[in-house]
């Protein structure tokens, strides 16, 4: 990876949040890989040979009135990014039950406890979204059930449900850097159950699982909600995620198509996680 040369973009917001967590899911799917949060907004990094002029094009944040963003962006130089995650990678601790750290962190003695390094990848449990699927996990059933992690980033919430008794757990990102690091921290946490894809929706048919754990983009939520129904065991559960409160009316329109309804919800900083059944 010593060779990779990456576009960096400093963005400047206003209001800070919830502009930056939309600028930072907008930007995940035009492309970019990884993200630095600060005082003024976020640097955005994406690789040189992925980058074309109109990258930014797709990104309607930057166009809404509500916010107030201005940029610039240059050629980073040689970095050492793991050295980079390192000193901005904190770990945590969700309900006093489950860590999820690096390996240079102390060991917290909690009952769960997930060694990751996260790398490019997203999903290390910092992000509301990523923390309220670990406390639906926690507060859930999982032994012995068949589960879908799908847009798994980093592998966290796989790693979770094997460690709270999943037979077996299918992680999906189409992210090819998720993907890779997924398949690292699998095999750091010892994990036997999980099985790793590079790809999107299409790789669920024919298959069928007894929790489908979905922590992505409202609009790929909407797109892939029939398949997720069709691949959803009879009395099985859906935990969905990467969404407002405010996106929760168009949501349950979507889910309820399909005879769910909602068990449970979750919000932190607007963010919600919803538990249908």
């Amino acid at each position: 990876m010593s060779n990779i040369i990456y576009i960096g973009y400093e963005f400047s917001v206003k209001p800070l949040q919830p502009t930056v967590e939309i600028l930072i899911a907008e930007l995940g799917y035009a492309g970019f890989e990884s993200f630095v949060e600060n005082e003024m907004g976020v640097t955005a990094y994406i690789q040189k040979e992925e980058w074309y002029e109109a990258i930014l094009d797709d990104v309607h944040v930057l166009n809404s009135d509500e916010f107030e963003i201005s940029y610039t962006f240059s050629e980073i130089e040689q970095t050492n990014w793991n050295a980079e995650w390192e000193k901005n990678f904190n770990p945590i601790v969700v309900d006093n039950i489950c860590a999820v750290r690096a390996p240079f962190h102390k060991n917290f003695n909690t009952e769960y406890d997930i060694v990751i390094e996260p790398k490019m990848s997203f999903g290390t449990g910092h992000h509301e979204t990523t923390h309220m699927m670990i406390q639906h996990i926690l507060k859930n059933d999982f032994k012995g059930k068949s589960v879908l992690d799908m847009g798994c980033g980093t592998g966290v919430l796989a790693i979770l449900a094997e460690l709270k008794g999943a037979k077996t757990i299918d992680a999906i990102d189409i992210d090819n850097w998720c993907y890779l690091n997924s398949l690292e921290n699998i095999e750091r946490n010892s994990c036997q159950n999980i099985n790793v894809f590079e790809g999107d929706a299409s790789l669920l048919i024919g298959k069928s699982y007894d929790v489908i754990i979905a922590n992505i983009n409202r609009n790929i939520l909407l797109q892939d909600m029939a398949t997720y129904a069709t691949s959803l065991n009879k009395g099985g559960v859906l935990f969905l995620s990467g969404f407002y409160n405010n996106d929760i009316p168009t949501i349950d329109e979507e889910v309820s198509k399909y005879g769910f309804k909602i068990q449970d919800t979750l919000e932190r900083n607007n963010w919600v996680a919803l538990k249908y059944a």
